[in-house]
């Protein structure tokens, strides 16, 4: 399966997902003008990489910050990743700066929501 690879603009996150090297990450900024049409190709590689999933799946998000629109995105990427633990045992990490009380809170939110194994890590 070919890695997707996006790399960041001033607007939208890095992407990078790669089955073969066990690599799942989003980083960076996420403020697209259509986050429907950013996220697309993102959703439709995970659709194809869930019809034979690695046995673990390790999600890194690495998130600065999103507006409104990325936020409804990251919840639908989220929720498909755990319907994917079904398949491959997903562990997403969360990450967020040690002085951002906001990105801490949403990744406590979300890991109220999703049912995955769930890590906030702290980074400076």
């Amino acid at each position: 399966m070919k890695a997707l690879l996006i790399q960041a603009t001033a607007d939208t996150p890095k992407v990078h997902l790669d089955k073969d090297n066990n690599i799942f990450e989003i980083s960076g900024l996420s403020l697209p003008e259509d986050a429907i049409e950013f996220y697309k190709p993102i959703m439709n590689w995970l659709e194809q990489y869930s019809v034979e999933p690695n046995s673990q799946t390790h999600f890194n998000l690495k998130l600065e910050y999103f507006n409104t629109a990325s936020s409804k995105q990251i919840i639908q990427l989220l929720l498909f990743l755990e319907k994917l633990n079904v398949k491959s045992k997903v562990k997403i990490f969360w990450h967020y700066k040690d002085i951002d009380e906001d990105m801490h809170d949403l990744g406590e939110e979300y890991s109220e929501i999703i049912k995955v194994d769930f890590e906030l890590v702290e980074y400076t």
